[in-house]
């Protein structure tokens, strides 16, 4: 995926401006118009036409810089069966820090949510491993998690006083998180 910020400096850095690498972009269907509108979208962060693995190689090699520079690779774990609130602790713990730092913390902390986040952390890793990134200049950029609600099938109820009852709630949360080349 583009990292939004990464492509932000470097064109600031180089100063590259938008009309000069929608030439490098432009195909087929993809006019000059719609290759200027669609860099300043990624350069904001909105991803309307998502770029693709193609985009990403023509727009490094018309900055020569590596296609890894300009990519972060994220994984996520939907609906995992906890609270969002009980993640956040330990998802705070792990941003900013190196993928071996991150992983260590997160073996000798002693939450639940610390396994789940490291199946999504190390989901990242091999992601970014596959595209021949160098796993060892990795770091946490972002670790999120955001609310999804009631679990389904947790619908139950516990019995209170006069005859009432009141519904146990289940939260599940989604798990998000993002690694990028130093």
């Amino acid at each position: 995926m583009l990292s939004a910020e990464k492509f932000k400096e470097l064109c600031q850095g180089r100063k590259v401006s938008a009309d000069s690498l929608a030439g490098h972009l432009a195909r087929g269907a993809f006019d000059r118009q719609k290759a200027t509108a669609a860099i300043k979208n990624w350069q904001k962060g909105l991803f309307k036409p998502e770029p693709g693995a193609e985009d990403i190689r023509r727009l490094a090699s018309a900055m020569s810089v590596e296609a890894n520079d300009l990519r972060d690779w994220r994984s996520s774990y939907r609906y995992a069966p906890m609270s969002a609130r009980k993640a956040r602790l330990v998802t705070q713990l792990i941003v900013g820090r190196s993928v071996q730092d991150a992983l260590d913390i997160l073996k000798f902390t002693s939450k639940r949510a610390a396994s789940m986040i490291v199946k999504v952390l190390k989901s990242a890793v091999a992601d970014a491993d596959e595209q021949q990134a160098d796993t060892d200049k990795l770091y946490v950029s972002c670790a999120r998690v955001d609310d999804a609600g009631i679990r389904i099938g947790t619908k139950r109820f516990i019995e209170k006083d006069r005859g009432r009852a009141h519904p146990i709630h289940k939260k599940a949360c989604h798990i998000h998180v993002t690694v990028t080349q130093a």
